[in-house]
């Protein structure tokens, strides 16, 4: 018995005080994981005086379209330091701002359910050349980079470098099928003429066998 509560002492004695045990606070882990969403637009768009043009502007997120989904739209005009906010959409709602160059010419034609939030610019001019941003939100998917097209208004829209290369590249390819064939049609007139030549060589050289054998046939004949 003595030596059992000398173990039942030294245990005791082990076990830390009640103001040494520390107490971890317990966090749950949230029931919708973030993650990172990229937005897309034009790098550039060009379009004529006093058209309509579209800037487009979609999103990829890794979970389903959210019924608070947002677009905004801020603009900065070239020359400018600072964005105007221009417009916004957001509880199912477009909402266009009421300062700016765009108040009376813009349309939100854009469809979120299909992560899509264009806008259209009426009547564009030369003021209108400037940097568009978009920005979207799919909860919880909130951060991400904002994407930029920069709007320039001509005249006359200008042929594009990605179509003169094109063009360049047909011409060169049009003018390499015409040379092989060109080639190939020489060579078949030339082997042509030289089956006919050879053809007409042989025709010669038989009829010549044929007179001369008529020739040896009637010397041989007996006088009458």
């Amino acid at each position: 018995m003595a030596i059992f509560s000398i173990l039942l002492s030294s245990s005791a004695s082990l076990s830390p005080p009640a103001s040494l045990v520390l107490e971890l606070p317990v966090t749950s882990l949230p029931s919708s994981q973030c993650t990172a969403i990229s937005v897309y637009t034009n790098w550039e768009k060009h379009a004529l005086l006093g058209s309509d043009v579209r800037l487009s502007c979609s999103f990829f997120s890794w979970h389903w379209t959210s019924s608070e989904v947002t677009f905004s739209w801020s603009y900065r005009a070239d020359g400018a330091k600072e964005s105007t906010t221009i417009f916004h959409y957001t509880n199912g709602a477009p909402y266009i701002g009421t300062k700016g160059p765009f108040k009376d010419r813009l349309d939100f034609v854009g469809n979120p359910n299909r992560r899509d939030g264009s806008i259209l610019i009426r009547n564009v001019d030369y003021n209108d050349n400037g940097t568009f941003t978009c920005d979207a939100k799919n909860p919880p998917d909130i951060m991400g980079h904002s994407s930029n097209v920069r709007l320039l208004v001509f005249e006359k829209v200008p042929v594009q470098a990605g179509v003169i290369t094109g063009a360049i590249i047909g011409v060169v390819l049009g003018v390499l099928i015409l040379v092989v064939a060109i080639y190939y049609l020489m060579r078949f007139l030339v082997a042509r003429r030289v089956f006919s030549l050879s053809m007409s060589r042989h025709g010669k050289k038989g009829k010549g066998k044929e007179g001369s054998q008529q020739r040896q046939a009637s010397g041989h004949l007996p006088p009458p």
